[in-house]
């Protein structure tokens, strides 16, 4: 693909182009890092990198590049260098536009594999594909344009939309419904049992789980992560959602639209999550809290309780991340302080 190409194609895209130069409009080939890039690679800076990262589009050999617009020091850089160029706003973004370009999704062959093995009255869409040794149970129904790779298995009664992409050997339970477009990677179970057992005087009693998973349009589901079904209801995944590998997200939780949750989360049964909270890495949130709207929880962090909208919260328990800041920056101090205070206590005892 020519950089021209590249550039009219940009002007189409969400990343905001505020200028371009073509300068020898080189043939693209690849995509590669600043420092990774060669002769035919595109690269791209992102807003706000620190110098050390910005200094390498002096160096880089990358034969195009996407640079942020509001960078004076990287414009300046920019006009005075030899490789063609664009300008935006979010250059980011273009580069995740720009991957898209050069390396398009391969078409997988419409059709049902020989050794798959298809229940009764499963209603099949226009377009799809389903690989080897899928198995389908009764009274399913799979949308227009989806793809399922070899070995997944749907039970029965499932409900799945149009172009969604179920990769291998996922499991997706009774009842289950998926909206359009989800992504559902590798060894990810959907409605599988929650997690729910009475204590009695004779041992655990078992609580069946009759509930559904409902999956909203655009959802993605990272490898071996699991989104249990409750005992009565539904455990809801809001539009847009998108889910790190080995996530556990318990029976009868709720999330809304365009919430990001990171690896090794653990979300308790019952959670309520608002609209576009991320939950970085190993974040655990107990069982029935409220988390609002646009709350963000750093890394480890432990949501105990309910976190009202737009907080940052670090730490465990959770507590607004600027004093989570100032606490960790003083734990080092601690064995010091507590010898000063036992000093303190020695030269005047109580």
């Amino acid at each position: 693909m020519q950089f021209n190409e590249i550039v009219e194609k940009l002007k189409k895209g969400q990343a905001g182009i505020v200028d371009f130069k073509i300068k020898n409009n080189s043939i693209i080939l690849a995509a590669a890092s600043l420092e990774k890039a060669k002769e035919n690679d595109i690269s791209f800076l992102d807003n706000n990198s620190p110098l050390n990262l910005r200094n390498l589009i002096k160096t880089s050999r990358a034969s195009a590049l996407l640079l942020p617009a509001n960078d004076n020091y990287i414009v300046e850089i920019a006009k005075n260098s030899s490789v063609d160029w664009i300008l935006l706003k979010e250059p980011k973004i273009a580069f995740a536009e720009t991957l898209a370009f050069l390396y398009p999704s391969e078409i997988e062959k419409e059709g049902i594999h020989k050794s798959a093995v298809i229940g009764e009255n499963v209603k099949l869409g226009l377009g799809i594909s389903i690989g080897a040794n899928v198995c389908i149970g009764d009274n399913t129904e799979i949308g227009a344009g989806t793809i399922v790779h070899a070995g997944v298995v749907v039970y029965k009664n499932v409900r799945i939309g149009t172009q969604n992409l179920i990769h291998a050997n996922s499991v997706i339970h009774s009842g289950s419904i998926l909206g359009d477009e989800c992504v559902i990677n590798a060894n990810a179970v959907i409605g599988g049992e929650g997690f729910g057992f009475v204590p009695t005087s004779h041992g655990w009693k078992k609580m069946p789980q009759v509930g559904i998973v409902i999956l909203k349009n655009k959802v993605e589901v990272g490898s071996g992560s699991t989104i249990d079904r409750p005992s009565v209801g539904e455990t809801i995944i809001g539009e847009d959602t998108k889910i790190d590998n080995q996530v556990q997200i318990g029976h009868g939780v709720t999330t809304g639209k365009g919430c990001a949750i990171a690896a090794q989360v653990g979300i308790a049964g019952g959670a309520q999550i608002g609209n576009g909270v991320i939950l970085a890495g190993q974040v655990g949130v107990s069982n029935k809290v409220k988390v609002g709207d646009k709350v963000i929880a750093s890394s480890k962090t432990g949501i105990i309780s309910n976190i009202e909208e737009g907080k940052v919260v670090s730490g465990f328990p959770a507590i607004p991340n600027k004093l989570w800041l100032r606490c960790s920056a003083n734990f080092k101090k601690l064995p010091d302080i507590a010898k000063a205070i036992r000093e303190l206590d020695r030269r005047n005892p109580r």
